[in-house]
């Protein structure tokens, strides 16, 4: 008999309680009297930026002042009438070919205030990795799509088919080494949010 073998023959004798699972719609989330304005802030603390603005032309003018959009040689847009984009990624089979984009501009679904994170699916884009590749990142959608908590956030969230989902918050980063934050260790190095109230 080895030592192993005692631990895990000790685990086995162990009993663990049963435990009932919590009443989820007895937890009440936390809530803001102004969700954008806490999205924004919290977007800020994570190395994003938030941009409230009226419509598409608000996006668009905002762009024009961002250095990482107007020094791009590869722009890519997934949102109709904003940016000029000159990459269509549709036309690209090989997901790889997207390593020289600089700013990819997509809609997203929803935002959470309470973590600045975005809710973003492939329903509208043809390869998933466009959101982690280019340099620079841009999401789009409408200031009234902001919800207080990740427990409003879950009850939006629809699994009716196969696909493919995830929350990001801010722009890519690290403090794995040395306990230094690294801004675009793995992704992309900003992000920007554009909040509009008239979109659609």
């Amino acid at each position: 008999m080895t030592s192993k073998h005692d631990i895990l023959a000790s685990i086995r004798k162990q009993t663990v309680p049963a435990a009932e699972l919590p009443n989820l719609s007895d937890v009440a989330g936390i809530t803001f009297a102004n969700p954008q304005q806490q999205f924004a802030a919290i977007l800020e603390g994570v190395g994003g930026l938030c941009h409230h603005v009226a419509d598409v032309a608000g996006v668009n003018e905002r762009l024009a002042t961002l250095s990482p959009y107007t020094e791009a040689s590869q722009i890519i847009s997934a949102v109709p009438g904003v940016g000029q984009p000159n990459v269509d990624i549709d036309t690209i089979d090989d997901p790889h070919d997207l390593h020289t984009v600089d700013f990819a501009i997509f809609r997203g679904e929803f935002a959470v205030a309470e973590n600045a994170a975005v809710w973003m699916t492939d329903h509208s884009i043809r390869h998933r990795v466009a959101y982690f590749i280019p340099q620079h990142l841009a999401f789009v959608l409408p200031s009234r799509d902001v919800v207080n908590n990740m427990h409003e956030a879950y009850e939006r969230l629809r699994f009716d088919a196969a696909g493919y989902g995830v929350f990001i918050s801010g722009p890519s980063k690290t403090a794995d080494i040395e306990q230094s934050l690294v801004i675009g260790a793995h992704g992309a190095r900003s992000l920007h949010v554009f909040l509009v109230d008239s979109l659609d």
